[in-house]
């Protein structure tokens, strides 16, 4: 077993009683990055209460199209013609992740790959909870290069054996995770978890499924598909006045990880009359984060140009009772 070394010297401290009883870590390799991609494959080590492995599972997925970038987690068409379809592995899926957080490196992307899957197979996966290891490991202030999985892993000792592999990934997640939440635990720190919402809006493109075989016609450039969104119709109000509603014109960024898919969050505001920002600016009307205390370009500068910030929820409240614009 891995060696706690952020707990060694320490005197055995009292399990916090407000911490989850059991986590589901969990990796998915993909066809790619966009709303429309498909998990080609997925692992979910369960632990419990303390981080100790309880069991772990894989299965390879058949996305029925373009495997997407093979040079990265070498998954060919041929390798998964006869995997089953993820409708096939969704029970056993949610067994796996029933009454657990979900935890993940950069969670906000396998939770919302394994939500649109299971809003495509017309289920809901049984998710309430995440946990990102990239948050945790800034709560914790661990001394990391960057944030990358093999930094993580680096630094509690942990050999990676196949990167991008879902089950070794899983694996060595699970291993970082374990003495991240035992020194969380010893000083006391409050988790950061996120609500996970179940999915009700998705959207699909028809991606035709590569025929050759071998290697991937999937450009690495058509990981992102761009979204050009219609411009704004109404001219900018100016800042939003907390007490006060948000009114059409204003500009609104977003920031960190999100409940609610972003795109489909910008997707509500630009329908309700808003300028969606990918950048922050002195004329940005208003910020959406759930982590105000983050270090990132956009609280940086909302800090310094004075920028009203709410969190996502909030923002959902702002959006049902939007003042509109004024008439020409």
């Amino acid at each position: 077993m891995l060696e706690d070394r952020t707990l060694a010297g320490l005197s055995p401290t009292p399990w916090p009683a407000a911490y989850p009883k059991g986590y589901a870590v969990v990796d998915v390799e993909t066809t790619g990055l966009a709303r429309d991609d498909r998990i080609i494959s997925a692992a979910v080590y369960r632990l419990d209460a303390r981080g100790e492995v309880e069991d772990h599972w894989y299965t390879l997925v058949n996305p029925e199209r373009d495997p997407g970038p093979v040079w990265i987690h070498g998954l060919t068409s041929d390798a998964l013609e006869g995997a089953p379809l993820f409708a096939d592995i969704a029970e056993e899926f949610a067994v796996r992740l029933a009454d657990r957080v979900l935890v993940a490196h950069n969670a906000v992307f396998d939770w919302q790959m394994i939500a649109r899957e299971y809003a495509r197979a017309q289920r809901e996966a049984p998710v309430r909870q995440r946990l990102c290891t990239i948050a945790l490991a800034k709560e914790l202030d661990l001394p990391l290069p960057n944030h990358k999985l093999e930094s993580l892993a680096a630094h509690f000792g942990v050999v990676q054996q196949r990167a991008h592999h879902a089950l070794d990934d899983a694996r060595v997640l699970a291993e970082a995770f374990r003495p991240s939440l035992r020194a969380a635990a010893a000083g006391g720190m409050r988790l950061p978890l996120l609500e996970c919402r179940p999915l009700t809006e998705w959207s699909d493109r028809p991606v035709p499924r590569q025929q050759s075989g071998g290697n991937s016609g999937y450009r690495a450039g058509s990981w992102r598909p761009s979204r050009k969104r219609p411009a704004c119709p109404y001219p900018n109000p100016g800042r939003y006045e907390d007490g006060k509603r948000l009114k059409q014109g204003m500009r609104v960024a977003f920031s960190g990880d999100t409940s609610t898919d972003r795109e489909l969050l910008e997707d509500r505001a630009t329908e309700a009359g808003l300028h969606v920002a990918t950048s922050l600016s002195r004329l940005t009307s208003l910020l959406v984060t759930n982590d105000p205390d983050s270090g990132t370009s956009k609280v940086v500068k909302a800090r310094q140009y004075g920028t009203p910030v709410v969190d996502e929820a909030a923002f959902g409240q702002l959006l049902r009772d939007l003042e509109p614009a004024e008439s020409r």
